[in-house]
């Protein structure tokens, strides 16, 4: 998905082509000109064409003052960059954009389990549910961690609801039905989803994904005007 500049017959990570537009008119309900304006806004922040893990953990510091936003991050940029080449292209970041603002609940959802599912095998294991809650907690600074808020205490809770087989593995069709019919699940795992009365997402100021990531913050610091 994500283009990777250096070497013969690579594309230039700065140059926004038909085909890059047509895939994100195709996945994204973005018009071409928004997705120019997008683009123009990417370059100011990103010259390069490349957003690397520095300079997204940079922004996400400054949404969580309190908190410590590193582990957390690296759960998030891990995720966006789909090609795994350290480093978030236009499209990548796009994409995941275009989630956050107009995605419906189930797509959210499966963002959530993407960004959970750090070695992108479609699985979610006991330890790696343990290591999300931990970032999850350092992100809001939660200094309680005794008795039933300790992360072990908290994922025997979640993997209880989710794996239906008990075989302390999630996949992540589990993961999307158990937070669609369980909202504890979802404050839990994916609070940006939970749902108001008439059916709609919650919103904030900020628009985040559905784990409170501020995607669309990168936009704001990259001067897109959309």
């Amino acid at each position: 998905m994500g283009n990777k500049a250096g070497g013969k017959g690579k594309k230039d990570p700065t140059i926004l082509s038909d085909d890059d537009i047509k895939e994100l008119k195709l996945n994204t309900q973005y018009t071409e000109e928004e997705i120019q304006a997008w683009h123009t806004g990417f370059l100011k922040d990103c010259p390069s064409g490349k957003l690397d893990k520095k300079q997204f953990l940079n922004v996400y510091k400054k949404f969580y003052p309190e908190g410590k936003a590193d582990k957390y991050c690296n759960f998030v940029f891990k995720a966006f960059d789909t090609d795994n080449n350290n480093w978030i292209d236009f499209t990548e970041f796009l994409l995941a954009v275009g989630v956050s603002q107009h995605g419906n609940l189930e797509e959210k959802l499966k963002m959530a389990f993407d960004i959970y599912d750090q070695n992108k095998d479609g699985r979610i294991n006991r330890k790696d549910m343990t290591k999300i809650i931990e970032a999850m907690y350092d992100l809001a600074n939660e200094e309680d961690r005794s008795g039933d808020k300790s992360p072990d205490k908290r994922v025997d809770l979640i993997m209880q609801r989710l794996n239906k087989e008990k075989d302390d593995v999630v996949l992540r069709n589990e993961f999307v039905q158990g937070c669609l019919r369980d909202e504890f699940l979802r404050k839990i795992l994916a609070p940006n989803t939970a749902i108001l009365p008439g059916g709609q997402t919650s919103k904030t100021t900020t628009t985040t994904t559905s784990t409170n990531v501020p995607v669309n913050s990168i936009s704001t610091e990259t001067g897109a005007d959309v």
